[in-house]
């Protein structure tokens, strides 16, 4: 057996990321956390990484390249690294559909899903290589398909009318639910279809169907705080709807991935992703035009871009005003929405009143039928008031949270639970928060055991 020899690649980064040994660990236990792994390292065994060229379990990888991603703003490969080779990217249309049935196969028996945890995909990469809209548009014209398998309209048919029951159960009980059904679905019969023989408008047609239901199940995942595979599916929405030749869908996903990155706090990817999706797009129509313009909003102002936030504000808003001019019905993009990005907006500027009345008339103007939204609107509105000073109003939100709370499977929700216990515990001297603080432990005993492995408020991130 060869010697090994030192890592010179690892202790460079080390050395341009201006970290001691002990700080790296701690990174890269972080990172670990966010996967579900204890990787417990110490300072020897960095030691021997680099000295000796000793190579880190595979299961640590991931966890390793992403925290000196995160922290030199670029990413690294476990090549780059010198702790393992490149793997194959994921480039042809086979690869697309090979890679949508792993994804899905863990993901549709939660037992398995510590399987694929584990994996690269279980970590959120804030360095993500995105695929351009250029580079994988008309990559399925040459992709082998079955000939003894033909879909038609039909087919296509049948996929949007499941992925529409799927997104209704989603939005009224929570990501954990549906996920299983939706991942079962996708292996089961879209990737099937995605292989079948098909006149070209409706290989078009299937493919955007595909996307529209991969970036569901993404969705899914990461309203269970699964946000590694959840953009591992973003990106597979990405490949399909440039497949499908069509620029609003591929729009949308990226549109979705700035949303989960600030959902999370990484700033620089939501600004990024936000303002590629409008680049791409820039002749939109008035709502889709409001849809993409209200999501730049609020990442600008997360970022502390106080002019851009405005100006993309100001967009929005005149967009919507041209819809309904127009007779357009908004679509996703509804006044609710937008009051929504302009109370975020207000309080990244730190204009906490405002925000509470743009977060009043977005909880007034939402959809009857999302739980999800409601209880995610009254938690931040409740946040809000407690930031104005308001206790008594914001316990009265909080309750307004724990009547819906046991209906929901979600993660997001779950994280705005802790918020609030988190938020209330100093005051549990006043009689309306020990209220709360009561009520809430009564409901958290009543509940069967929800997943524990994410228990960082992200949205706290931001703020």
């Amino acid at each position: 057996m060869p010697p090994r020899l030192p890592n010179t690649a690892l202790a460079a980064l080390l050395r341009e990321a201006d970290w001691t040994i002990r700080e790296f660990l701690a990174a890269v236990s972080r990172m670990g956390g966010e996967l579900g792994l204890k990787l417990n390292y110490d300072e020897t065994a960095v030691s021997h990484w680099i000295n000796d060229g000793t190579v880190p379990r595979a299961k640590a990888h991931p966890a390793i390249c992403e925290a000196l991603a995160r922290r030199l703003g670029r990413p690294i490969t476990v090549a780059q690294a010198g702790i393992g080779a490149v793997p194959a990217a994921a480039t042809t249309p086979g690869d697309t559909v090979a890679g949508l049935i792993e994804l899905g196969s863990a993901d549709m028996d939660p037992s398995r899903r510590a399987v694929l945890g584990s994996a690269a995909t279980g970590l959120f990469s804030t360095t993500l290589t995105i695929p351009g809209y250029d580079d994988v548009a008309d990559r399925f014209h040459a992709f082998k398909r079955n000939p003894r398998t033909r879909i038609g309209h039909a087919e296509v048919a049948a996929v949007t009318t499941m992925t529409t029951q799927l997104i209704r159960v989603d939005d009224q009980f929570g990501g954990r639910y549906a996920r299983p059904m939706a991942a079962a679905f996708l292996v089961n019969t879209i990737a099937p279809y995605l292989k079948a023989d098909a006149a070209p408008d409706i290989a078009r047609a299937m493919l955007a169907a595909a996307a529209d239901h991969a970036y569901l199940t993404g969705w899914m995942a990461m309203d269970e705080r699964e946000d590694g595979i959840a953009q591992s599916y973003f990106v597979k929405a990405l490949e399909l709807a440039g497949g499908a030749e069509d620029q609003p869908r591929y729009c949308r996903v990226l549109r979705g991935m700035s949303v989960h990155a600030i959902d999370l706090g990484h700033t620089q990817l939501a600004v990024r992703t936000a303002n590629a999706a409008a680049e791409i797009l820039p002749k939109a129509d008035p709502r889709f035009a409001a849809f993409l313009a209200g999501q730049q909003a609020h990442v600008a102002a997360a970022s502390g871009d106080k002019r851009g936030a405005l100006t993309s504000m100001s967009r929005a808003e005149t967009a919507v005003m041209r819809a309904e001019r127009e007779g357009d019905t908004f679509g996703s993009y509804t006044p609710a929405a937008l009051r929504y990005h302009s109370s975020e907006v207000r309080a990244h500027l730190g204009d906490i009143p405002g925000s509470i009345r743009e977060m009043e008339q977005a909880h007034k103007a939402r959809d009857p039928g999302l739980r999800r939204t409601r209880i995610r609107y009254n938690a931040l509105l409740a946040e809000r008031k407690l930031q104005a000073g308001r206790l008594e109003d914001a316990c009265q939100s909080w309750h307004a949270v724990l009547n819906e709370y046991p209906f929901v499977q979600s993660g997001r929700c779950d994280d705005r639970f802790t918020a609030m216990v988190a938020a209330l515990r100093p005051h549990r001297n006043n009689s309306d928060a020990r209220s709360v603080l009561d009520r809430a432990r009564e409901v958290k005993n009543t509940l069967p055991p929800r997943p524990t492995r994410l228990t960082v408020v992200h949205e706290a991130r931001t703020r």
